[in-house]
């Protein structure tokens, strides 16, 4: 089955899976063909074999693809746990799209598989995996575990979250964040994927949760994920259209060419207030365009799985 494969409803969670196996491969392929091949070893199931070292575990397989010494790593050796956090709310299944491709993804499409492919780094690494999925009611919470049950378990709330479109309501997004921070007992990696739409309003009651996360020791990663051709370019063109807002179902009708600027002025305005807040929180902050390819989203876990290793 070719990467391009469509995600059909009927099957999605084989295809959910193999797809971003790919992705993941493809990535690790990629990392051993760059200059920073030296990342390689704190992914996968191997570390550099160092001069001196017992050759009784290095991966001969792997030398003959790279010519380079790697040995296997075995689950004492891993000590990472991270939990994944998916806004579900109505506006991250924007654009609307009847079939799910790589190069036809909404926002959730997008926050779904590339949750998928960051939990295959995690399986490989032997490390724990939690999951929240929340909308304008609370989904899911599945604390971190490492079998291979949990992560079928796992994978099938991705499937479910993909198709599973919420009704048009206001999302209480710090009080789930507040929520999931009194569940997480140990130290994680958090790592959010969220539109941020909801959340103008309530910026400071957005980053008291997000800092309460902080409190409790752990590290986030907000990825501020967006439709950047028409969410941030704006890029319709200038006749009558009838905007939504899937959140509250509230419409305007408007010349896009009349807004254009104001809009753009605006969200740039409030993008950078987030950035900010974050830095100031020592929260990583990642603006990620859904029609880009998922290197952004595997590069900073890795960078953040050193940090917090």
């Amino acid at each position: 089955m070719a990467i391009k494969d469509t995600l059909h409803q009927s099957g999605v969670y084989f295809n959910l899976q193999l797809l971003a196996s790919q992705i993941v491969e493809g990535f690790i392929t990629g990392m051993h063909r760059s200059p920073f091949h030296g990342f390689s070893s704190e992914f996968a199931e191997h570390k550099v074999y160092n001069n001196g070292e017992s050759t009784k575990h290095i991966d001969w397989k792997l030398f003959a693809r790279t010519d380079k010494l790697y040995t296997k790593k075995y689950e004492e050796e891993t000590n990472l746990r991270c939990h994944l956090i998916i806004d579900n709310s109505a506006s991250m299944h924007y654009p609307k799209i009847k079939d799910f491709a790589l190069d036809n993804l909404n926002k959730i499409g997008f926050s779904v598989l590339a949750s998928a492919a960051i939990m295959q780094l995690l399986k490989k690494q032997r490390d724990a995996v939690g999951m929240s999925v929340y909308h304008h009611d609370y989904e899911v919470y599945f604390p971190e575990k490492g079998s291979d049950r949990h992560y079928s378990l796992l994978m099938h709330q991705l499937e479910e979250t993909l198709f599973n479109k919420p009704n048009a309501q206001d999302t209480n997004t710090v009080r789930y964040l507040h929520e999931i921070a009194e569940k997480m007992k140990r130290r994680s990696l958090v790592v959010f994927f969220t539109d941020m739409f909801q959340y103008s309003a309530q910026q400071k009651e957005l980053f008291d949760a997000l800092k309460h996360l902080k409190y409790n020791k752990h590290e986030v990663v907000l990825f501020h994920t967006l439709d950047y051709a028409t969410e941030v370019n704006f890029n319709f063109d200038n006749t009558p259209k009838s905007f939504v807002d899937v959140e509250t179902g509230e419409k305007i009708e408007l010349y896009a060419d009349n807004i254009k600027k104001v809009y753009q002025d605006r969200l740039k305005s409030y993008i950078k207030e987030v950035s900010l807040a974050c830095a100031n929180y020592n929260i990583s902050y990642v603006s990620v365009d859904i029609a880009e390819k998922f290197d952004k989203i595997l590069n900073t876990y890795l960078v953040e799985r050193q940090r917090f290793v």
